[in-house]
């Protein structure tokens, strides 16, 4: 996983990014049959949203990320029984132990799947289980069905970020012209793993969010970090402001969140 994806983005993602929905610790609790034993490993943790919310489920948590700045926002809020490391994925097992649940949300596909997947394979214990947390917090669903507010000018905003940085779309200190890859399941069951169940767990609420939250939600993405503006980083913010202002001239914004799955993978049994 590239260290540089999100560089500068940490202080912007808890404010920008839409949150999970409510009852997604239930619907997980449920589906696996947790009792308050065994720990969670947050894969990816970014500055701990999620594993804060999952944490209560487990006897203890670790929540790992590649960004330093992303680990440092998720230190600030300390929690019993909740530890931060800062590694890329690719390290693990690095001496952690091993967990009932291990879940990544919005970051398998910045990393070397088939060698974390066996990795974390390794790290669950027995009856243990993998959980791809399927659902994307950094933009509304794209319904038609009415808002308080207008929504976020999406598509400007996209075309905003190109005309600063190019057609391309850029990552970390790399470039993705095709997008993030696909193909998970091959993945997963090449890595022994069977699957997946499917957990539904919420969303279709109505948020109303703030011009500040939107250019925040615009500075923690991977694609429109700060640190990929340089010094027009500044330059950028004015004239995005100028497009939600003419968007939105009240300064308020609503989306609805998208619907969001438990994708659930088990080792099947035996060695590879």
């Amino acid at each position: 996983m590239n260290e540089a994806l999100y560089t500068g983005a940490a202080r912007y993602y808890a404010a920008g990014r839409l949150p999970y929905p409510a009852e997604l610790p239930e619907v997980l609790r449920a589906g696996l049959g947790l009792d308050g034993r065994g720990r969670l490993l947050d894969v990816g943790c970014g500055p701990g949203t999620l594993t804060r919310e999952l944490a209560p489920l487990f006897a203890g948590a670790v929540g790992v990320d590649a960004d330093p700045d992303m680990i440092a926002e998720a230190r600030r809020s300390p929690v019993d029984g909740l530890e931060w490391r800062h590694l890329r994925a690719e390290e693990l097992p690095a001496g952690l132990g091993t967990f009932r649940v291990a879940t990544f949300a919005q970051s398998f596909h910045w990393m070397d799947r088939p060698l974390v997947a066996r990795r974390v394979r390794g790290m669950l214990e027995p009856g243990g289980a993998w959980v791809h947390v399927d659902g994307i917090t950094h933009r509304g669903d794209d319904g038609t069905d009415p808002l308080p507010h207008p929504e976020p000018p999406h598509e400007a905003i996209d075309a905003l970020v190109r005309r600063y940085l190019g057609p391309v779309r850029r990552a970390g200190t790399a470039l993705l012209p095709q997008g993030t890859p696909a193909g998970e399941a091959e993945i997963m069951r090449a890595a022994g793993y069977t699957g997946p169940e499917r957990l539904p767990a919420g969303g279709g609420t109505v948020y109303e969010r703030s011009a500040d939250q939107v250019v925040a939600q615009a500075f923690s993405l991977s694609w429109s970090a700060p640190h990929l503006f340089g010094a027009r980083v500044g330059e950028f913010e004015r004239d995005l402001r100028d497009l939600l202002r003419d968007a939105s001239p009240s300064g308020r914004f609503a989306q609805r969140s998208r619907e969001t799955v438990l994708l659930v993978w088990r080792p099947s049994e035996g060695p590879l």
